[in-house]
């Protein structure tokens, strides 16, 4: 089959390549999914350059987000299957290969149902995106009513959590970096935004929630951010932490300790079995009633891989990175 892989850590241009590659087959238990379009993530990008984690095996296909049709099931996998359009979750997490290639195989129940509702280019962003956003906005305790402050609005784990909590009934504040971005984050219902590159973002979320600070806030990078925390969250309230954009964060832990501030880390990769159920049951109703929106911000085809992968590291694109196989 035809994919992209790499087999050592460095920059896109100089260990992506694209050629052919042993077929997989399915054994018990797993199905064989003939890929439309790979999700490429930030977390797919660090992994490639080697930031998060060391290469683990000879070579690597990645990605963790796809869709497509099942084409074949292994023994104990109800041969109805066969033909089901799916999305994929953790294709490449702890495994060599990815959904950047023709074909993969995996668990069957890593392979979810996709509503008919739902495009294939769909498909590939739930994932790691889709699953975040709504576990974060759980552990957020959301309930309606609530106020959040999620940050950076216009990308795609926050586009999908401001969604996940207003379906909740919650008030959510975000933040922003330009009026483009500030319309994506209104399309997906955000009530309030903050371009943090012109206003005092600690002021305004004062100013929205008459001094009072909000009951949760979102975080994508704990790092740069930890110091906006006293003037945003009311005391008693919570972090909860998704990302982080340097190894270490220096927090504000004598207030965080003196207004009892919940801070609660999660990575989507190690999800419990009862979160990723949780999780793919609610993205599976919000996809069959046509409820959650999508932003595409750019489709490459499988030999333009390198482009697509600058394109995550460069942070100038706007919403999801797929790339199409066929």
């Amino acid at each position: 089959m035809r994919a992209a892989h790499y087999e050592k850590n460095g920059p896109a241009a100089n260990v992506l390549r694209v050629g052919s590659v042993d077929t997989p087959k399915p054994g018990p238990g797993e199905v064989w999914v003939k890929l439309v379009l790979s999700g490429v993530n930030p977390s797919d990008v660090k992994s490639r350059e080697g930031r998060t984690r060391k290469i683990a095996y000879p070579r690597v296909i990645p990605h963790s987000d796809g869709a497509g049709v099942i084409d074949i099931v292994g023994d104990g996998v109800p041969a109805q299957r066969v033909g089901e359009r799916v999305w994929v979750w953790n294709g490449q997490w702890k495994r060599a290969f990815g959904t950047a290639a023709e074909f993969i195989t995996l668990p069957a129940d890593q392979a979810v149902p996709l509503p008919k509702t739902a495009s294939f280019e769909v498909g590939a962003c739930l994932g790691i995106p889709a699953m975040t956003a709504f576990h974060v906005v759980s552990l957020a305790d959301t309930w309606a009513g609530c106020t959040l402050l999620i940050s950076g609005g216009a990308g795609a784990v926050a586009n999908y959590a401001i969604q996940f909590a207003k379906a909740r009934g919650a008030a959510v504040i975000t933040t922003v970096s330009s009026e483009d971005k500030a319309a994506r984050a209104r399309a997906a219902g955000a009530d309030h935004c903050i371009d943090y590159k012109r206003e005092d973002v600690g002021a305004r979320v004062k100013d929205l929630t008459d001094s009072e600070g909000v009951d949760a806030v979102i975080e994508l990078d704990l790092a740069v951010n930890a110091k906006l925390m006293p003037s945003v969250l009311r005391p008693n309230g919570s972090i909860i932490v998704y990302g982080t954009g340097a190894p270490e964060a220096a927090i504000p832990a004598q207030w965080m300790l003196t207004n009892s501030i919940a801070i609660k880390f999660t990575l989507v990769y190690e999800l419990t079995t009862e979160q990723r159920q949780a999780a793919v049951a609610a993205i599976t109703e919000m996809l069959t009633v046509d409820r959650l929106v999508h932003s595409i911000a750019a489709t490459f085809a499988l030999g333009d891989i390198v482009a697509a992968h600058q394109a995550v590291e460069s942070g100038k694109v706007t919403g999801n990175v797929v790339i199409r196989i066929g």
